[in-house]
């Protein structure tokens, strides 16, 4: 059986697998509590491994250009001396730096065509959506002797709070005229085409109809890709429009001072369950992207897909259709007016 003591987890890929991946650090030092363990991640996302209590250090993937050099990585990741490596995220390219590090345990999936380049195979198709994406990630710690089974109340993320950005969204929040004592909302229409998305004029009934209800302050989040798509949702004043403005601790700060989260399926979805908020999210009947595989992993969740019924459902099939337009916005608000009044009964509203 293996015995690591200084262990790399790969997640280089993007916001919301990394936070997925995060519980994996507890659980391996619950089994092995002086094994070191390593993230090598993108540096977009390293702020989600900030200050985190069982992640001993963070590497950044080397990239130039757009491009993985990947001679520079395997001095990087060679230098560390790692004797064992968990690929959560398999590329043909990570695979091989690993490979060319000599890492005495790779571990991975078995059923891509360069799993042989690790000597250590999990043999589960996430394809087939048969669990949770974090569940399949936390399956990869069998290859370790840890059969752990997880659910939404055990799981850990230990997501930090930068203080810097917290004063500094503190401070955001106060210039917008922000009432600390009514509860907040965030929409973020945006999912940097991931899935099939909720239609934006879907989201612009919504936040008109939130504005009618007058019981949230509306935010606006989304990345500087996503400023024309957030701008149709700034109908006044009231609504304060973030998008663009913050880097990703800054915007791990300001979901941490929200109630809820109304979003698409998308990286930040996950940050907000992950800080334990209440997460509105919106999924197709796609196999690849189902709530069963991508859904928020928190009992604090409500999940709308198309009610349409249709079998071996394809991308391309879902947007002619408009699937997603089948979602009414009355469902949506009548959802929000139950965890507004969940907030305010079980005393959890703490801007």
């Amino acid at each position: 059986m293996i015995n690591p003591k200084n262990l790399l987890i790969v997640r280089t890929d993007r916001i919301g697998d990394v936070v997925l991946s995060l519980p994996l650090a507890q659980i391996i030092k619950k089994y092995y509590p002086e094994c070191k363990i390593t993230f090598l991640v993108r540096n977009y996302t390293k702020d989600l491994l900030e200050n985190h209590p069982f992640i001993d250090n963070t590497i950044i993937l080397h990239e130039l250009n757009g491009k993985i050099p990947i001679l520079k990585n395997v001095e990087l990741i060679k230098s560390l001396n790692f004797d064992s490596c968990i690929i959560v995220y398999p590329t043909f390219q990570t695979s091989l730096i690993i490979f060319l590090c000599s890492i005495k345990n790779r571990i991975g999936t078995g059923y891509r065509w360069y799993s042989l380049l690790f000597n250590n195979k999990i043999y589960e198709h996430r394809k087939y959506a048969e669990r949770h994406e974090l569940e399949y990630n936390v399956n990869l710690l069998k290859a370790l002797g840890i059969n752990e089974k997880v659910n939404p109340e055990s799981v850990n993320f230990n997501l930090s709070i930068n203080k810097e950005s917290n004063e500094k969204i503190e401070n955001l929040l106060k210039n917008h005229d922000i009432n600390f004592d009514e509860p907040v909302i965030i929409v973020h229409p945006g999912s940097g085409g991931s899935a099939v998305d909720l239609p934006l004029n879907k989201f612009k009934e919504l936040v008109e109809v939130l504005l009618k209800k007058n019981k949230f302050q509306i935010l606006i989040t989304g990345s500087k890709d996503e400023i024309d798509i957030c701008n149709n949702l700034k109908i006044n004043d009231k609504i304060k429009n973030f998008t663009g403005l913050l880097n990703l601790s800054e915007l791990i700060a300001l979901i941490n001072k929200t109630d809820i989260f109304v979003a698409n399926s998308t990286g930040p979805l996950h940050i907000a369950a992950a800080l334990g908020k209440y997460t509105i999210g919106f999924y197709p009947n796609l196999l690849a992207c189902s709530a069963k595989r991508w859904g928020p992993y928190s009992n604090k969740k409500v999940i709308f897909s198309p009610k349409i019924e249709c079998s071996d459902c394809e991308r391309e099939q879902c947007l002619k259709s408009e699937c997603m337009n089948s979602i009414q916005v009355s469902d949506i608000a009548a959802e929000i007016d139950k965890i507004y009044n969940l907030i305010f009964d079980n005393g959890e509203h703490n801007v």
